[in-house]
Order: C-alpha cells, then sequence, then structure tokens
C-alpha cells in the first residue's frame, strides 16, 4: 500500500525482519519505509515438525537429520505426537463422530467400539476349529477401520448440473480425500441410525466387520451408487459442456 504524506512515499510491508532488511535495500530511494508486524506467529524460515515416527526414521536414514539440527522447527499441535499407538485415519475418524466439539465423549465411543470389535473378533477365534481359519481372522481394530474404509469408499458420484431447465445427475470421479469423507459419514450414520436396545458402539463395530468383509449396509450404499452412476453414464459429456 502506497500514499503520498508531503514529499514522501509511505510503504507498508507485511513481512519478517529478515525480508525487511532486503526490502529496504531495494527501496533506498523511494522514501519513507513502514514496516508492520502481521499475525504470523513463526518467521517463514521456521520448519514444520514431524512428528511420525516411521518419517523421523527416515530423516536419520537419509542423513537429513543432519541437517535440521541447527534449524528452528515449529511446535507441534496438540492432536501432533509421535506415539506407536497413534493412528491419523482413527483421529480423524474420532473427529467426525464428535458433536458440539466434545472430543472426550467422541473419544470414549470410538475406545469402546475397538474394544467391542476385539471381543467380537477374539470370540471367533477362540470359535474356530482349525488353525487355517484362525489365520483369516482380524483381531486389530484399527487394521478392521482401514480395511472397512478401504472397502467402502466410492469412486464416482452424481453432480447435479442444469441443461436446458432440466437437471442431470452426472457421474463425477472424485478425490481420494472426499472418498474417504463419504465412507466415513456413511459409517457415523449407519452406526447413529441403530435400533433403541442397541448402543453406537456394539452398531459401529457390526457395521465395521460387515464392511471389512464387502458386506453389511454402507457397501451396499456404496454399491448402489456406482450403479446410478453406471445408469447416467449418458450424461457424463455435460461434466465438459
Amino acid at each position: 500500500m502506497a500514499s503520498i504524506w508531503g514529499k514522501s512515499i509511505i510503504r507498508v510491508f507485511d513481512v519478517s525482519s529478515i525480508a525487511a532488511q532486503a526490502i529496504r535495500l531495494a527501496h533506498q530511494n523511494a522514501g519513507t519505509i513502514i514496516f508492520a508486524r502481521g499475525m504470523a506467529q513463526y518467521n517463514p524460515f521456521y520448519r514444520q515438525p514431524t512428528y511420525n515416527p516411521q518419517k523421523i526414521k527416515e530423516l536419520h536414514e537419509t542423513g537429513e537429520s543432519e541437517k535440521l539440527k541447527f534449524s528452528p522447527i515449529k511446535a507441534a499441535l496438540t492432536n501432533q505426537t509421535s506415539s506407536l499407538f497413534h493412528d491419523p485415519i482413527a483421529a480423524k475418524f474420532c473427529n467426525y463422530i464428535m458433536k458440539t466439539g466434545q472430543r472426550s465423549i467422541a473419544r470414549e465411543l470410538l475406545d469402546q467400539t475397538f474394544e467391542t470389535i476385539k471381543r467380537i473378533q477374539l470370540q471367533k477365534y477362540h470359535q474356530s476349529e482349525t488353525s487355517e481359519e484362525k489365520a483369516k481372522i482380524e483381531c486389530n481394530p484399527i487394521e478392521i477401520l482401514h480395511k472397512a474404509l478401504s472397502n467402502a469408499q466410492p469412486i464416482l458420484m452424481t453432480v447435479p448440473i442444469k441443461r436446458g431447465g432440466t437437471k442431470y445427475q452426472v457421474p463425477t470421479p472424485i478425490t481420494d480425500k472426499h472418498s474417504k469423507f463419504m465412507a466415513m459419514r456413511w459409517f457415523i450414520e449407519a452406526g447413529r441410525d441403530k435400533h433403541r436396545t442397541m448402543h453406537f458402539p456394539e452398531k459401529m463395530a457390526q457395521e465395521l466387520i460387515q464392511a471389512a468383509n464387502f458386506e453389511g449396509r454402507v457397501i451396499k450404499k456404496k454399491l448402489d451408487l456406482h450403479k446410478l452412476c453406471e445408469a447416467n453414464r449418458a450424461y457424463a459429456h455435460y461434466r465438459w459442456s
């Protein structure tokens, strides 16, 4: 922003102290310079924190950690941890379950869901007679969550597009991020739409186990969406027109 005040030109820059020195040298003949401090907590040369144990191990193996010894690093956020038990997919799923900022209740519901999954799978494991049947049973709730979300992710969705006064449902590919969001939303809707005698963790555990085996209500919803996209494939060219 520049304005005329008397005979001098005042320039206002929202930059850090190091960048300010470079700009001051470049604008020595431009008049008076006023530097306004911005709202950023860190200077631009601060690096993002690396908290994932696998990425930290890669930094040590490649020797990149030696270059970062004397580099300033931003403080990690409260939800960023290097714990071996931290899973970003489970944390994201917990955030979608949460209502009105009550994270403790959402986390408790998710823990109860994982506990129910563990009990059901262990019961199946001990009831199976052969070692081959036992090898097919997955008892880790985190792995079941990942497999269920992977099976429930759609690759297409329909978008309403208006042409000539008529709205057409046009099939459109979706990104991986939005696909995961849709799968998580379907699971949460299925968990909340439960019988009054069944609690949320029990219903969610059943849905996740069924989806991991490519069964259940969420998988049916995904297949119905793909059938709808297949039925409306004649309108696919409306995406570019």
